[in-house]
């Protein structure tokens, strides 16, 4: 397989899904919501982007599976897998909010592959294969070399509040006043990438899924970065929580989050 002849069609998916973000969201309106849990919205934007994404890339590899977000396709578990959130960022697209993304990764059972993440409001598409470098609309891009006194960090919120109140605020309380600035983006997928561009030096969070984070991931790695669990493992096929530096404090971030878990 020709992993960048492959990414660059991916690219164009991603980026044919934007648009229908994008035209959508002219005319959305908040009684087209559902709330799947508390706090966590989709509409119908969600999971026909996902329709539109998954017919594409079945044309560009039928022999793959899928890992999607809304269902909307028989999932897979082992193999050749596409894992696919048509709208990360789903709060802020209803809100009318920047960012929000479509996100796009090609996994072999563990072993990422391919990252693709088109961010509708600025027209950027990010992109990456294994070994191939990474992107950012045919442009190279690279993590910072920032130290962490000089860091800009996020620090994303998930759904899971209850949860993950003492985390976040713990992690405010040992980060504030010892990095550059905190910000919270809105889609872990962005987020990753923020990393990649060095738009961010660092990032984390809890209670999320391998499609927020599976392309975003590569795509760090492929810039020069560092993604891990809490714990620093590098397998993150299975993990929920997240954190992606660029690999000059990694260790010292991550013990943010492990040590108030």
């Amino acid at each position: 397989m020709d992993l960048g002849k492959v990414t660059y069609s991916v690219c164009n998916i991603a980026e044919k899904a934007g648009r229908y973000l994008a035209s959508e969201r002219m005319s959305f309106k908040k009684e087209y919501i559902i709330q799947k849990h508390a706090h966590d919205y989709v509409s119908y934007v969600d999971s026909e982007a996902e329709k539109m994404i998954v017919k594409a890339l079945q044309s560009l590899l039928p022999d793959a599976g899928f890992i999607t977000e809304e269902g909307t396709v028989e999932q897979s578990t082992e193999g050749l897998n596409w894992v696919i959130d048509p709208l990360d960022g789903t709060t802020n697209f209803i809100q009318d909010y920047a960012p929000f993304c479509v996100s796009i990764a090609l996994r072999d059972n563990e072993e990422l592959l391919i990252g693709v993440v088109y961010e509708v409001c600025r027209d950027e598409c990010f992109y990456a294969w294994k070994n191939g470098k990474a992107y950012l609309n045919d442009r190279e891009i690279h993590v910072s070399g920032n130290k962490i006194e000089e860091a800009f960090i996020g620090l994303d919120l998930p759904y899971n509040a209850k949860d993950y109140k003492p985390v976040i605020l713990r992690a405010f309380d040992k980060l504030y006043g010892k990095v550059s600035g905190i910000r919270i983006n809105g889609s872990a997928a962005m987020s990753l990438c923020y990393v990649a561009v060095g738009r961010y030096d660092g990032w984390g969070e809890d209670f999320i899924y391998s499609w927020d984070y599976s392309a975003g991931a590569l795509i760090v790695r492929e810039a020069g970065g560092k993604v891990t669990d809490f714990a620093g493992k590098e397998n993150i096929s299975a993990a929920h929580n997240i954190v992606a530096s660029n690999g000059i404090f990694h260790d010292e971030l991550c013990s943010v989050f492990l040590n108030i878990k």
